[in-house]
């Protein structure tokens, strides 16, 4: 990417470490609120993530479209589905990694595709996930931009977000079709991939990157390529400057009004929640360009960020297998309830015996450890970018 975009490397890297963030905290049940996701409607700061990663994906797609148009139909098709592929078979190994468990007995086994829990129950290997909606975001938005251009580009994406509402609201319980029960999608991800292989986090069989939800989260990307793409043609004006603040304010407002109707909400990824979070990105990202292009106010912050941008997808992948695969090393943690050995991984001793140990207030210890796991990673980034290692897909 040019020097003259630094501003959105920088968006990307600092994306990327919210998500480490909020997705390694020393304790789940230990939590500042601004690091939880909304319980249900709603958006926090972490509900920002996802969507601002999206953006993000379609930001720089405004880069390589150009060389896709040029280079015609076959090149623009072969990278791309080669691209969709690779993430989503990347997301698969995550999910079944690090392919080794134990079982009920305590002994080591591979992990198959399904097997029972302690109550007996099947569980099995989740088949969406983060980097699964990432590839097929990605796959759609390159088509609708590739094939219908600018124009059909905005139309496409009012149909996708209103189509979106109007089959959550038809096909969902009409006593209320917006609810976890209610939600249309989630008997579609539980007859296509099977209960076994759907998220279980909120209690029942519920995919927040479930096969539905991504039909609006496809536009995200695409407004992502928007603004990448104005900003390209404009170049570093004020002009530019203040139409993104504008259209930041057109489009959080959009968002609060539909949600009247059409809640925000993150984990089914409303039309609303696109508006309002994709204005958000537009506005946040405003800022970046005003204080590094215009000010040239970059230095550590700006450097601190910019190697995240530069490998997220590697650092991404990292950050999730890694304390997997360290969780197979077993350290005797005290007893259980029941009175049976409880055991720990490396990761969660130093949280038990260094962070937790911080401070009384135990979502302290918990940030603690989630700051830790920041520079961890960010060690590790900022010594490939030194060797110049960039891990492309």
């Amino acid at each position: 990417m040019n020097n003259r975009y630094y501003s959105l490397d920088v968006f990307r890297g600092a994306t990327v470490a919210l998500m480490i963030l909020v997705n390694n905290p020393g304790s789940w049940e230990h939590i500042f609120t601004p690091l939880e996701h909304a319980a249900w409607h709603g958006c926090t700061p972490t509900d920002l993530v996802f969507p601002f990663f999206l953006f993000a994906v379609g930001n720089a797609m405004s880069f390589v479209m150009p060389k896709f148009e040029k280079e015609g139909d076959a090149f623009f098709l072969k990278k791309v589905i080669k691209r969709t592929v690779l993430i989503v078979l990347i997301g698969l190994f995550l999910n079944w990694s690090p392919f080794v468990r134990y079982d009920v007995a305590g002994n080591l086994v591979f992990k198959g595709w399904t097997w029972f829990k302690k109550d007996g129950s099947v569980t099995g290997i989740r088949v969406m996930g983060v980097l699964q909606r990432i590839a097929l975001c990605y796959f759609f938005a390159s088509l609708i931009v590739y094939y219908l251009k600018q124009k059909g580009a905005y139309l496409m994406s009012c149909i996708l977000l209103l189509g979106y509402w109007l089959i959550t609201w038809l096909l969902g319980n009409s006593a209320d079709p917006y609810s976890l029960q209610g939600y249309f999608g989630t008997q579609v991800d539980s007859k296509l991939f099977g209960e076994a292989h759907v998220y279980h986090g909120e209690g029942v069989a519920f995919d927040p990157e479930g096969l539905a939800s991504t039909i609006a989260a496809i536009v995200q990307v695409v407004f992502g390529y928007f603004v990448g793409s104005y900003v390209q043609q404009k170049g570093k004006t004020y002009e530019m400057l203040s139409n993104l603040f504008v259209a930041a304010a057109v489009l959080m407002t959009a968002g609060y009004c539909w949600d009247m109707v059409f809640p925000i909400n993150k984990k089914i990824w409303t039309s609303s929640y696109v508006l309002y979070t994709s204005g958000l990105a537009t506005a946040v990202l405003g800022i970046f360009i005003y204080l590094i292009e215009f000010k040239e106010r970059k230095g550590w912050w700006s450097r601190f960020f910019d190697v995240f941008g530069k490998n997220p997808l590697f650092i991404f992948v990292l950050s999730g297998f890694l304390p997997r695969l360290l969780g197979l090393i077993r350290i005797n943690n005290g007893l259980e309830h029941d009175g049976s050995p409880a055991y720990t991984s490396p990761f969660g001793w130093f949280y038990e015996h260094i962070c937790k140990n911080v401070s009384s207030d135990l979502r302290v210890g918990s940030l603690v450890y989630a700051l830790v796991m920041i520079a961890f990673y960010w060690s590790i980034v900022y010594v490939m970018d030194k060797k110049k290692i960039y891990v492309r897909v």
